[in-house]
């Protein structure tokens, strides 16, 4: 089965790739030397990845799939949410986003957060959506250097390492994306294997 994963992040990719069976083969936008980037105009994930997914099938009218993911802190009331990629400015820095946040949070005693991803898929002409949970807490200061994103401030509920100290079969086991991600699989390959 062929399959393109509307995104030119060849990070996403390539931690998809290592969950995959050799069956199933995903092309990301790079591959296809499709370069633009992608509008991310909605309110909330889901609006976000099915705005993607539905671009990219109209394009190139192939079974394709596409994702967005917030990082959700309590104490900031959820923020920085669908904005994650662009918190601290429209160049995407992860470096930026990281040090707007630890500022932001400063001192603050609640470091509760969620990372959270949602998965649009069409296939055979139909929509799916696939969502994941990753509960954690952001650290005071940025530890490890796997990983992309917010991985080096991030810590999941009962692990002493962030998600950038972590390896990615373990990180893919228990982050948002992996979760996402398997029921993703699990649907693919059922339909490989009705």
């Amino acid at each position: 089965m062929n399959i393109i994963f509307a995104t030119q992040n060849p990070n996403k990719v390539k931690e998809l790739q290592a969950q995959l069976p050799e069956s199933i083969l995903v092309k990301s936008l790079l591959d296809l030397e499709y370069t633009k980037e992608l509008e991310e105009t909605q309110q909330t994930l889901e609006g976000n990845a099915l705005q993607k997914v539905r671009f990219v099938h109209k394009k190139f009218g192939a079974n394709c799939f596409a994702d967005d993911t917030g990082l959700e802190v309590e104490a900031l009331n959820g923020e920085p949410g669908v904005y994650s990629a662009r918190y601290a400015g429209e160049e995407k820095s992860f470096d930026a986003n990281m040090n707007k946040l630890l500022s932001e949070l400063g001192n603050s005693k609640n470091r509760n957060a969620q990372f959270r991803t949602v998965i649009a898929l069409i296939f055979e002409g139909k929509e799916y959506t696939f969502d994941g949970t990753c509960k954690g807490e952001i650290t005071l200061e940025k530890i490890g250097s796997q990983g992309f994103g917010y991985d080096p401030i991030f810590k999941p509920n009962n692990f002493t390492q962030t998600f950038a100290e972590m390896a990615l079969d373990q990180k893919a086991k228990i982050s948002h994306r992996g979760l996402a991600f398997n029921q993703l699989i699990r649907f693919l390959s059922e339909q490989m294997n009705p």
